[in-house]
């Protein structure tokens, strides 16, 4: 809320406009309602003049590059933390609000995207060791750090949990939690599937895949610090604390045949063909060599002799869809098809032909059209393309089959037909 607010007023202030009566009320509300200290109340509103400040800065200058952008969304994470320990001190828990840069998280310079440097984890150990009370509760800023100048950075996507499991890695603790909104990670998307339940764990390289193709729980790389120190991070829900939410850890729960079924939708299908290439060396090469000159990537990909077929997201700009599909042209006939999704299974790879078997019984008795699938590259992942008209009706399905005991074409097992 108090991040859009921000981003609403970066604009207003392009349009000539200045006004943070929103921030300022949204913040005094909070404060009063706890009677915080005098200092905290300070504290807040000396940040929240600093960013009208700025405002009226872009308001002259009609600019609001990416660098002052990162600085303007930081003023929420930076007040909030003020307002959590001061809160947290006035009910009994010694606690102190710290910036992120003042426990050592640094970037690089890519402003609205930064990475962690690598000596960040180091980094934050030693300023813990030497700066921090360990009798007390550090309440730091998320998705936020400092570049080599002392600028303001954002982590991107991800960047809050990304700062928790870095601080989490350096102090090696037994156990990271990242709050949400649902019961950990669940089966479906329940705003699709009423009976989606929780996974009790799931491993690193399942999560990753869930993630990337559309589940909105933790982002692949938030993981990453926590995977290389090999510490579990437990995903919990804010509104519902009692529920033990999903560890991910290295295992997972490997007796699963099926973990979760994610998607993706508005998914353009292309097809590379060139019969002038059968038997030649180079083809994927050159297809690729345009892929790169036009800076596109791929999802899911499937390739034969002398056809290729990958998946483009709607984050890729058309016009360059069109550039490359020219370029293409030169070496193959190129089709694109709109209006397509990818359905993907988290699933035991080592058991895919019970799990194909039990898909397809179930695609063809609905008359659900694959036009794609791949699996092979990721030892945890079976991904489908479909029609996205059909994605829905095919997860409801495929969720019936694998988690609700009710599978109306009945389920392959040990290679033997259970109904």
């Amino acid at each position: 809320k108090t991040t859009n607010s921000l981003l609403s007023s970066g604009e207003m202030a392009l349009e000539g406009r200045v006004d943070v009566e929103a921030l300022r009320t949204l913040h005094t509300t909070a404060m009063k309602e706890f009677d915080l200290p005098q200092r905290t109340q300070d504290e807040v509103m000396c940040l929240l003049d600093e960013c009208e400040d700025m405002l009226n800065g872009v308001r002259l200058i009609q600019e609001l590059s990416p660098k002052s952008l990162d600085q303007l969304v930081s003023y929420g994470e930076r007040c909030s933390v003020r307002i959590m320990a001061a809160r947290l001190n006035q009910i009994g828990v010694p606690a102190q609000a710290f910036d992120a840069w003042d426990v050592g998280v640094f970037t690089d310079e890519n402003y609205g995207d930064a990475k962690l440097l690598p000596t960040t984890i180091d980094s934050i150990r030693d300023k813990f060791m030497s700066r921090i009370d360990p009798n007390v509760v550090a309440v730091v800023t998320g998705f936020i750090g400092h570049n080599r100048k002392n600028k303001i950075t954002t982590l991107g996507r991800g960047g809050s949990d990304l700062t928790a499991t870095a601080i989490g890695a350096a102090l090696k603790v037994d156990e990271i939690q990242v709050w949400k909104d649902v019961d950990g990670i669940l089966t479906a998307d329940p705003r699709l599937v009423e009976n989606a339940v929780p996974v009790s764990h799931v491993s690193y390289d399942e999560a990753s895949e869930l993630a990337y193709f559309g589940a909105q729980v933790l982002h692949p790389i938030a993981m990453q610090p926590a995977l290389k120190a090999d510490i579990p991070v437990r995903v919990k829900n804010s509104y519902n604390p009692s529920a033990p939410g999903t560890v991910i850890d290295k295992v997972g729960n490997p007796d699963r045949m099926v973990t979760a079924i994610t998607c993706k939708k508005k998914i353009t299908l292309m097809d590379i063909h060139s019969l002038q290439m059968l038997g030649a060396y180079g083809f994927l090469g050159a297809v690729f060599g345009d892929f790169e000159k036009h800076k596109l990537s791929v999802d899911v990909l499937a390739s034969s002799e002398v056809s290729i077929s990958v998946t483009l997201d709607k984050k890729q700009p058309e016009a360059d869809i069109e550039l490359l599909c020219e370029d293409l042209k030169q070496i193959a006939e190129v089709e694109l098809h709109t209006g397509r999704a990818i359905l993907t299974l988290i699933a035991d790879v080592g058991r895919s032909s019970d799990v194909l078997a039990t898909v397809f019984r179930s695609f063809s008795a609905h008359g659900i059209k694959v036009e794609m699938m791949s699996q092979g590259a990721s030892k945890v992942n079976i991904s489908f393309i479909v029609k996205e008209d059909q994605i829905d009706d095919a997860i409801l399905k495929l969720h019936q089959c694998f988690f609700e005991d009710r599978c109306d074409v009945g389920m392959i097992e040990s290679g033997s037909l259970i109904v």
